[in-house]
């Protein structure tokens, strides 16, 4: 039987605890707490990569299908280029054109505006097809050329057909192409580009479209065209827009 002192002893003994066993035990709590796990932080980065391949994988499928959507309504355009030739021919009949000098100064200058609307004829000479309608911004005076430059901005209008828009140089002392920009009824998603040839200037033009992305043009606006002249007039029964010699419902 162990004495009075031995107990108390081996009393004191197992209720003391070492300072260094403490310091373990607040360390150790201390990196639990502050510290997520190995197989935790793994899982979580795991999820982050998962996600953002995800996210690419979608980006790139959304840019594969509209570039194949793009190309197959490209494709489904003609793509065949259909020449199309037309006189322009004022006839001073309509006021046109309008000079308004912006600028203020007396000679052709930069900022001048020209508002015009001439008569369209079928590029041999016998259909009254409609008007031109449009503006034209002076650019720059040529005194050298004896002409100006503009940038024009205009339509042709076929009746019932529609119109196509253009837009470009017009050089009053040289040919020059403008961009087809675009149409609508049979010239809806219509592009290309346009001949523009000055005759007489303002007075007689000759233009040979380059059209594409429309279907075959109606035989009202064919025919083999007049070579171009200074000298072409279109025919009687133009001019007085008879029903055979014009189009249906053209623009006046």
């Amino acid at each position: 039987m162990a004495s009075m002192s031995s107990l108390k002893m081996i009393s004191s003994l197992n209720l003391s605890t070492s300072p260094l066993q403490t310091q373990n035990q607040i360390v150790s709590s201390g990196l639990s707490l502050s510290f997520p796990s190995r197989r935790n932080f793994n899982t979580s980065t795991t999820k982050q990569v998962s996600t953002t391949k995800r996210s690419s994988q979608n980006t790139r499928t959304n840019a594969l299908f509209f570039n194949n959507q793009k190309q197959h309504q490209e494709s489904s355009k003609p793509a065949k280029v259909q020449e199309l030739f037309v006189y322009e021919i004022n006839e001073r009949d309509r006021g046109s054109p309008a000079y308004l000098r912006l600028s203020q100064k007396s000679v052709n200058s930069l900022g001048d505006l020209v508002p015009f609307s001439n008569k369209l004829y079928s590029g041999n000479l016998e259909k009254r097809l409609g008007i031109t309608s449009g503006l034209c911004i002076l650019i720059q005076n040529e005194p050298e050329k004896k002409g100006d430059r503009y940038e024009a901005i205009y339509s042709f209008y076929f009746g019932d057909y529609g119109h196509i828009s253009v837009q470009g140089p017009y050089l009053t002392y040289q040919d020059t192409y403008l961009a087809i920009t675009g149409g609508s009824g049979i010239f809806e998603g219509v592009y290309g580009q346009v001949k523009l040839q000055q005759l007489v200037f303002p007075f007689k033009l000759f233009y040979t479209f380059y059209l594409k992305g429309v279907a075959d043009l109606p035989a009202d606006l064919l025919g083999k065209p007049v070579d171009p002249s200074p000298h072409v007039e279109p025919s009687t029964a133009a001019k007085a827009t008879e029903p055979h010699a014009s189009l249906p419902n053209f623009t006046n």
